[in-house]
C-alpha cells in the first residue's frame, strides 16, 4: 500500500519552493515562456489548492473533480451520483458557468473555508439559486465556487463539477484547469463520438506523467455499439499506458440525449459504488490520497529544473538586453570624452563668439553659446546611444517585450533634462569662479562672469581655445588658474557621467521593473534540493 510520511520539516521544504515558483517570472517572449508559464501556473495551483492542503490535513475529503470537454455531460453525471439536481445540466454550451462542489452537511466546513482553491469565492445555496445568472456587485463569474451540501453523499467525498476544458470561454478553460489540480481522484469524462479527441487525451496524459489516481467515464455510449466503443477506448487506453485505470461506461438515455440532468441510478451504480468505496475503505482512501500526492511530489523532480531552466533563459536574456545599452552608452561616453578633449564644443557659434571676445562679445553671450553647444552635444550622444540600442535590440527577440517599447521620448523632454544639467554645471562653474575672484588681494577685482568664461573655454575649447588659460591666469594669477581649472574639469567630468548615466538608467528602467534576475533559477534549485532531502 502506498503511504506518505508527513513530516513538519517536509512541509516547510514544500512552502518554500512553493513560493519560490510564485516568485518565478517569465516576462520576456522567449520561445519557451508561454509554456513555462503555463507550467508555473499549473504547478502553482497543484501545490496551493491540492498538495499542501493535503498533507497539512489528511483527514479532509477527498475531492473527485469531473472534468472533460465540452457537452460530455459532466453535469448530468455528478446530478445522477447525488441522486438530485445541484448543478446546471442542459443543450445550451458551455452550461456549467460556476462549478459546484457538492459533498455532505458534515463535510461542509472543510469547503466553505479557503483550505483548497482560495482564490475562488464561495457561494451556496439559500445565498443563491442555482438557476440564477445574475453577480453580486463586483463578483467575477469564472472566480466563483458553489457549495452545495446533500446527504446522498457519504461523509469524507466530495464531487466537483468543473467547466468544459475546451470552452470558448478562456476564463472557464483557467478555471477548469485550475480545478483538475486540486483533486484527489480525476474523473475525465468523454464521450461514444468524441473519446479519440486530443483534448481529454492532453488530460489523460497528464493524469499519467502526475500518476495522479484517475478513472475515465465512457458517457452517451449507444446500446447497440457499447461492447465496440467500449473495446476500442480501452485499447487506446492500454496503448497510452492507462491500461489498468478504472474505467465506466454509461449508456445513451433520453435524459443525457436532452439534457434532463439526471440518469437512472443504475446508469452510474458502478461509478458511485467505486468512489464510495474510495471514501469509506480506508486503506483505498489511503492509497488514493497518497497515490495523488506522491505523484505530485515526484513530478517536481523535473518539472521544477524545467522552471530553473526557462528563468536562467530569461536572466541570460535580459543580461543580453543590458549589455546592449551599457555597451552603447560607453561607447557614447567615450566619444564624448573624446570630442570634450578635441575641443568639439568650440564650434560655429561658440568659436565666432570666442574669437570676439571680450570686444564684440560679452562673457555672458560667450556662456550661453558654450553651454547651448554642449548641450547639443550631450543630446546627439543620447540619441546616437538609442539608436544603437534599437538596433541590436532587434536581434533579440526578448525585447519584442510590450513593456520594453522604447520609452517615449520627447525631444522637448529630453533636451530639458540636458539643458538643466547643464546649467547646473554652468552655475556651479560660476560660483567656483566668485570664489577664487574673492580670495585675490587686488583693489580691482576682475569681473567673475568674465573669468567663468575663461575657465569654460578652457574645459571646453581643447586647442581652439588657446590662449583662454594664459588670460585666465592673467586675471586670477597661475595657482588660481590651474586650482579653477581642475576644480571645473572634475564638474565637467562628472555632467557627462551624470547626463549619460541617467538616461541609461531611464532606457533600462522598462527592464528592471520585469525584475528579471538570477536568484529565480537559483531559488528553485535550491528549495527543490532541500525538498528531495527531506523526502
Amino acid at each position: 500500500m502506498v503511504t506518505l510520511d508527513v513530516r513538519p520539516q517536509l512541509l516547510d521544504a514544500l512552502l518554500t519552493l512553493r513560493n519560490r515558483v510564485a516568485a518565478a517570472r517569465f516576462p520576456l517572449p522567449l520561445a519557451g515562456a508561454p509554456r513555462a508559464r503555463a507550467d508555473r501556473d499549473e504547478l502553482l495551483a497543484q501545490l496551493d489548492d491540492y498538495l499542501v492542503p493535503r498533507l497539512k490535513e489528511p483527514e479532509a475529503p477527498l475531492l473527485a473533480v469531473v472534468g472533460g470537454s465540452t457537452g460530455a455531460g459532466k453535469s448530468t453525471l455528478v446530478n445522477s451520483i447525488v441522486g438530485r439536481r445541484v448543478s446546471e445540466a442542459g443543450v445550451l454550451r458551455p452550461t456549467t458557468r460556476t462549478p459546484v462542489l457538492v459533498c455532505h452537511p458534515e463535510d461542509h466546513h472543510w469547503f466553505s473555508g479557503m483550505r483548497v482553491l482560495p482564490g475562488l469565492t464561495r457561494v451556496w445555496v439559500p445565498q443563491r439559486d442555482p438557476a440564477d445568472d445574475l453577480l453580486l456587485p463586483g463578483e467575477d463569474p469564472a472566480r466563483l465556487l458553489r457549495i452545495e451540501t446533500v446527504e446522498t453523499l457519504p461523509p469524507g467525498l466530495a464531487l466537483l463539477d468543473a467547466p468544459d476544458v475546451d470552452s470558448l470561454v478562456s476564463d472557464s478553460r483557467v478555471l477548469a484547469a485550475e480545478l483538475i489540480c486540486a483533486a484527489d481522484i480525476w474523473v475525465m469524462v468523454t464521450t461514444a463520438a468524441r473519446y479519440a479527441d486530443a483534448v481529454p487525451w492532453h488530460l489523460l496524459r497528464a493524469a499519467k506523467e502526475y500518476d495522479v489516481t484517475l478513472v475515465t467515464v465512457l458517457d452517451r455510449v449507444p446500446h447497440q455499439v457499447v461492447t465496440e466503443v467500449a473495446r476500442q477506448y480501452g485499447a487506446l487506453l492500454t496503448r497510452a499506458g492507462l491500461g489498468d485505470v478504472p474505467r465506466f461506461t454509461v449508456p445513451e438515455l433520453p435524459e443525457s440525449a436532452w439534457g434532463g440532468g439526471l440518469l437512472p441510478a443504475t446508469a452510474v451504480a458502478p461509478l458511485r459504488t467505486w468512489l464510495v468505496h474510495q471514501t469509506q475503505d480506508p486503506a483505498a482512501r489511503q492509497h488514493v490520497m497518497a497515490r495523488t500526492a506522491r505523484g505530485v511530489l515526484d513530478s517536481l523532480r523535473s518539472r521544477t529544473p524545467e522552471l530553473a531552466g526557462a528563468a536562467a533563459a530569461q536572466y541570460a536574456a535580459a543580461l543580453r538586453l543590458t549589455a546592449a545599452v551599457d555597451g552603447a552608452y560607453d561607447a557614447e561616453h567615450a566619444r564624448v570624452r573624446g570630442r570634450l578633449r578635441g575641443g568639439a564644443v568650440l564650434a560655429g557659434d561658440a568659436l565666432k563668439r570666442w574669437r570676439a571676445f571680450p570686444l564684440d562679445c560679452s562673457a555672458g553671450e560667450l556662456l550661453d553659446s558654450l553651454t547651448e553647444s554642449l548641450s547639443t552635444l550631450l543630446l546627439c550622444a543620447v540619441t546616437a546611444a538609442d539608436e544603437r540600442v534599437d538596433e541590436a535590440w532587434r536581434r533579440e527577440p526578448a525585447a519584442a517585450a510590450p513593456e520594453l517599447a522604447r520609452p517615449e521620448r520627447s525631444a522637448e523632454g529630453l533636451e530639458h533634462r540636458v539643458e538643466l544639467a547643464v546649467r547646473r554645471w554652468r552655475r556651479e562653474l560660476e560660483e567656483y569662479a566668485e570664489e577664487e575672484v574673492r580670495e585675490l588681494d587686488r583693489s580691482v577685482a576682475p569681473d567673475p562672469e568674465a573669468v567663468t568664461a575663461l575657465v569654460a573655454t578652457a574645459l571646453l575649447g581643447g586647442r581652439r581655445a588657446r590662449g583662454s588659460g594664459e588670460r585666465l591666469a592673467e586675471r586670477i594669477g597661475a595657482h588660481g588658474a590651474l586650482r579653477l581649472r581642475d576644480r571645473g574639469g572634475r564638474l565637467l567630468t562628472g555632467l557627462v557621467d551624470r547626463v549619460l548615466r541617467a538616461e541609461r538608467e531611464r532606457r533600462l528602467a522598462p527592464l528592471d521593473a520585469l525584475d528579471v534576475h538570477p536568484g529565480s533559477q537559483a531559488g528553485l534549485i535550491a528549495a527543490l534540493s532541500v525538498l528531495l532531502k527531506e523526502r
